[in-house]
């Protein structure tokens, strides 16, 4: 099932993830990015705010039995104004992650972009911000082993690329690809401005619809999987720690349980082989690995689901 879709099955694809026959087993892994947690999306980035968002979503994440992989952005420790006791209270909402039995990774210490920095420059950024993160995990005999890149950027050419997973190989580095991405962040934005403004109504229908669009975007990840590959694959699930996800990861979780998915660890869905697949990727979008494989493969990629108008002009006007 290698040929290109057409929109009548795409669209029976997504709506049933399957073509012409049960499915077997669905299985995804779920990633956080942005910890110990994004600013934009919460509704306080002050130290007892970002601990009780923490703990909200490592309670989600036990209720349903999943095992995150939360990429560190280690500037995030350090706030201006703070003092050394505030950073060592900022790490000890980190080691919340460790204590939780969640493996952490690294995303860079300040969430730079690689499209736009020298290759030297992103490589001095990536070992900067491993250094807590590695001393955390070293704690409970664990090695840090998986880096995602902030923005989805991978470089705008190849030599570029091919040297920099050069460099993250020699580190002992995994590069963790994504297949379900997304705009959670757009979502979180307004549900964080509208909760720091009281409007808890407003907030709500932020959530509910954030929790409908998810399971579009799974639909959909579903659907170019199998015009790929003819079949499932295991699916890597990128989100944001933001109050949105302190709030509706349970949601978004129960969704995928009752679309057939079981909760694996990033490095079981990576066995997959469909993670092997040809990826020659440069140009400047961030964006999915399924992508990714459709334009190196020299098709056309597939247009993602985005938000409504609703949502994209209350985050542009948070932006001004």
């Amino acid at each position: 099932m290698r040929a290109v879709l057409g929109s009548a099955l795409l669209a029976a694809v997504m709506a049933t993830g399957v073509i012409g026959a049960e499915p077997a087993e669905r299985t995804v892994a779920v990633t956080f990015d942005d910890l110990p947690g994004p600013p934009a999306g919460l509704v306080s980035n002050d130290i007892s705010a970002l601990r009780e968002n923490t703990a909200r979503l490592l309670a989600s994440f036990r209720e349903h039995g999943v095992p995150v992989v939360g990429f560190v952005n280690e500037g995030k420790l350090v706030v201006d104004g703070e003092k050394a006791q505030d950073v060592a209270s900022r790490t000890a909402v980190l080691k919340m992650w460790v204590d939780a039995g969640l493996e952490l990774g690294n995303h860079t210490y300040s969430h730079m972009s690689l499209n736009k920095t020298p290759l030297d420059e992103f490589e001095a950024d990536v070992i900067r911000g491993e250094t807590v993160t590695r001393r955390l995990l070293a704690e409970e005999g664990r090695t840090l082993r998986y880096f995602r890149h902030p923005f989805l950027h991978v470089g705008l050419d190849i030599v570029k690329r091919r040297a920099f997973e050069a460099f993250l190989k020699a580190r002992g580095y995994t590069v963790a690809p994504v297949t379900i991405d997304n705009d959670d962040y757009v979502y979180a934005a307004v549900y964080a401005d509208a909760l720091r403004r009281g409007d808890r109504a407003f907030a709500s229908r932020v959530g509910a619809d954030y929790v409908r669009y998810m399971k579009s975007v799974v639909a959909f990840a579903e659907g170019v999987s199998q015009g790929l590959t003819g079949r499932g694959i295991p699916q890597t699930l990128l989100l944001h720690a933001n109050a949105l996800n302190a709030d509706f990861f349970g949601e978004v979780a129960a969704s995928l349980k009752a679309r057939g998915y079981r909760f694996v660890t990033l490095e079981a869905a990576l066995q997959d082989e469909v993670y092997r697949h040809a990826d020659t990727y440069v140009e400047d979008w961030g964006i999915s690995w399924l992508h990714h494989w459709e334009l190196s493969d020299g098709r056309k990629r597939s247009p993602s689901p985005d938000p409504p108008d609703w949502i994209t002009k209350a985050d542009k006007a948070l932006r001004r």
